[in-house]
């Protein structure tokens, strides 16, 4: 075991999988991982599906049958999908219990396509939730505007959802918000939620991305660079602190609820001048997730530096730096509108592609 990912976890944040194919399940390397290496949960999106279903030979055999049993392209990428994150609810099974339900989740996500339709994202998460039929699983529904309301009509219904592509502490409390009217919604109905979980999933690497190319672009104070961030996760915490002393949430909790973890995706460092395992080590605080690829993963076990608590001591600076981003005139409003219209059609080009690389097996 790690000692680095050991003292990670042990500092308050589950360590979730960026990834999952049908050859890391059969292979064994996936229960290594959660054997040897404080591996709690899995996420998967359309790109790692893509990724997964091109480059691997496990899934044309099943690919075939399905076509000559005349299923459509779209119902067997369901088809396999579906059937790779059963299996990782498995073996993440013990886990889940173990955790008293907290961990040993595997999210899947809704088509992207649907991002901005919420009757047909509400329909879609109901499908998948049945379809796989474990209790570990969560929904993932991305934070639109309309996605909101799916995300609460969904936690209503009584499923875990995964709530993806926030770029935005604004964005965050609406989520934050969906999230506790769905389960005031089914309180009200007279019905349990105590089983009911949910993460909020806050994309991290990408705003310095953007953001370092605006202030390169503006030739801006360059001591800016590469902080914005971390320092957008450490207010989207803070608002976690806030929302869950509040007198809504207390009430709640009163009943059973179980709190909307932050979680830390995109940790996967993108410009290299920066250290590999900065959007992991410097975003540890109790009750967090980070989420993150294998090879960041490998990166915090050869040399992260876990200093415990690098959140809320940091939430003072946090703020400081946006007056100087606000002052250097970045319009952080246009940016994260920005990436999450990028981001949207990322999963759905992903997705596309995927649907293609099926439809052309032969």
């Amino acid at each position: 075991m790690s000692t680095n990912l050991e003292n990670l976890s042990a500092a308050g944040v589950s360590i979730w999988l960026d990834d999952l194919s049908r050859d890391r399940i059969q292979s064994g390397s996936l229960a290594e991982l959660i054997n040897g290496s404080s591996v709690v949960g899995v996420t998967t999106n359309p790109s790692i599906f893509s990724a997964a279903i091109k480059g691997s030979s496990l899934y044309k055999s099943d690919v075939l049958a399905l076509k000559a049993q005349g299923e459509s392209t779209g119902s067997i990428v369901t088809t396999l999908t579906t059937s790779d994150v059963k299996s990782a609810c498995d073996l993440l099974h013990e886990t889940f219990t173990a955790s008293k339900q907290v961990d040993g989740r595997v999210s899947i996500e809704v088509d992207p396509f649907l991002a901005h339709q919420t009757a047909q994202t509400v329909e879609q998460g109901k499908t998948l939730w049945t379809l796989v039929n474990r209790p570990n699983l969560l929904v993932k529904v991305p934070a639109t505007i309309e996605g909101l309301p799916a995300i609460q009509e969904l936690t209503a219904a009584g499923i875990s959802v995964n709530v993806t592509l926030i770029f935005s502490v604004e964005r965050y409390l609406k989520v934050m918000d969906a999230y506790m009217t769905g389960l005031e919604t089914r309180l009200a109905a007279g019905l349990p939620i105590s089983e009911i979980h949910s993460v909020a999933s806050f994309f991290v690497s990408r705003i310095d991305t953007e953001i370092d190319k605006r202030l390169d672009a503006m030739g801006a104070d360059t001591a800016l660079r590469g902080q914005s961030a971390i320092a957008n996760a450490v207010l989207a915490y803070e608002a976690y602190l806030h929302v869950i002393a509040s007198e809504r949430w207390q009430g709640l909790e009163s009943h059973g609820a179980n709190q909307q973890r932050p979680l830390w995706a995109s940790t996967g460092v993108k410009d290299k001048a920066y250290d590999s395992t900065r959007y992991v080590v410097e975003l540890v605080a109790a009750n967090c997730v980070n989420t993150m690829p294998e090879g960041t993963l490998n990166e915090v076990r050869a040399h992260g530096a876990v200093r415990g608590d690098t959140i809320t001591p940091a939430i003072a600076a946090a703020h400081s730096h946006f007056a100087a981003l606000a002052a250097a005139e970045i319009d952080f409003a246009d940016v994260v509108a920005h990436l999450e219209k990028d981001g949207v059609k990322k999963f759905a080009d992903a997705w596309q592609e995927l649907l293609d690389n099926v439809s052309a097996v032969a």
